[in-house]
């Protein structure tokens, strides 16, 4: 097996459920010290982030990733043990085999192979590494690319790991993603029984209509690079669990993914505006998980696009769909933000899995990619 396997393999025999790194980090950082990466382990709260950086001098590509994996699930389910990172048929089984162990591996064995190659290689090369992906991501990466802006430290291009391809390595890459936007209705009634409906105010019966209605808007029609917004109700939870009882409240949970044609304070208002129109009586929590980004545009992506197309010999194809990534903390500081990975078809899913050929694959990409931003 190549080097990038052995890698993938050691990471995912390291249950680091999020937001416990469980030493990834540091293996890393020991792997990567002898090329001449510099250290610098950022801990905030119970979660571990790693800094690396080759060079002093710009331009700064930084690879981004993350150690923390998802839960497993009942573990009677899987095939294999998800952290024993079996190999059959040519396929890594296990937790954070394509989200995003492998990728991870793929990134640190392409540096290995493009130091040993060009080791006065222009710029500098970095890494930035959390534990708090899967979770609430509010130690992780925002609080890293925090404490680099404040040191006036910037990064220039931004390639992140995440599962970005289809049906094979590297046909899709994500160069941008939707907003994405929470908010936690709670509609106030008056409980009582259900025989004398006239003596209280079902909650749910009145949210009814401005529900139906906030379902039926066409918040915008999207553009060349997004879908349009979408409005999705995630959880609706009333009652006390009696047949006999009108409930007293209803809760709603809810989110939009959106597209740089609106902003979140003009979804905020319109949605706010339907709920008054009802005369609900309500309170109602906004939580913005991250506004939109692209990169539309320059050296990364043109990097991105050659370097795929002379690994794999086809044309890669971009895309802003999907949920949210770490990108959405890197982008808003003028820094170009790519996602390339492995395939996403199992990701979260029992029995994980990614193809030994397309890490392999995907570290050459990686590699090549070097090559075209950093060797003139």
């Amino acid at each position: 097996m190549s080097d990038t396997i052995d890698l993938t393999q050691e990471l995912i025999r390291r249950d680091s459920v999020t937001p416990d790194d469980k030493d990834c980090q540091i293996m890393l950082s020991d792997r990567l010290a002898p090329l001449g990466f510099k250290a610098e382990h950022m801990c905030f709260d119970e979660v571990d982030n790693l800094w690396l950086r080759r060079g002093n001098k710009g331009p700064v590509i930084a690879f981004a990733g993350h150690t923390d994996v998802v839960p497993t699930g009942p573990e009677d389910q899987w095939s294999y043990p998800p952290f024993e990172a079996r190999i059959v048929d040519g396929m890594i089984y296990g937790r954070g085999a394509a989200d995003m162990k492998g990728s991870i591996a793929a990134m640190v064995t392409a540096c290995e192979r493009f130091v040993a190659k060009h080791p006065e290689h222009e710029g500098s090369i970095a890494f930035l590494i959390t534990s708090d992906e899967e979770g609430p991501a509010v130690n992780g990466t925002v609080k890293v690319i925090e404490t680099l802006q404040s040191r006036g430290e910037n990064i220039d291009w931004c390639l992140v790991g995440e599962p970005s391809s289809t049906d094979k390595v590297g046909d899709i890459v994500k160069n941008g993603r939707r907003g994405s936007l929470n908010g936690t209705l709670t509609v106030k009634g008056k409980q009582g029984h259900i025989a004398y409906p006239h003596l209280a105010e079902n909650p749910v019966h009145l949210l009814a209509p401005a529900l139906t209605e906030l379902t039926e808007i066409e918040w915008d029609q999207g553009n060349e690079d997004f879908p349009p917004t979408s409005f999705q109700v995630s959880n609706l939870n009333s009652g006390t669990g009696a047949t006999n009882v009108i409930p007293g409240t209803t809760e709603m949970v809810f989110n939009f993914r959106y597209s740089t044609e609106v902003t979140h304070e003009a979804l905020q208002s319109r949605v706010e505006a339907v709920l008054d129109k009802h005369g609900l009586n309500y309170d109602l929590q906004w939580s913005l998980s991250g506004r939109p980004f692209r990169t539309a545009s320059g050296e990364l992506l043109e990097a991105v696009q050659t370097a795929i197309h002379e690994v794999t010999g086809y044309n890669t194809t971009l895309s802003t769909s999907g949920g949210t990534s770490d990108g959405r903390f890197i982008a808003p500081t003028g820094t170009q933000v790519i996602e390339l990975g492995p395939l996403n078809a199992t990701i979260h899913q029992i029995n994980e899995c990614v193809s030994v050929a397309d890490l392999d694959s995907l570290s050459e990409i990686y590699e090549t990619l070097l090559s075209q931003l950093l060797v003139k």
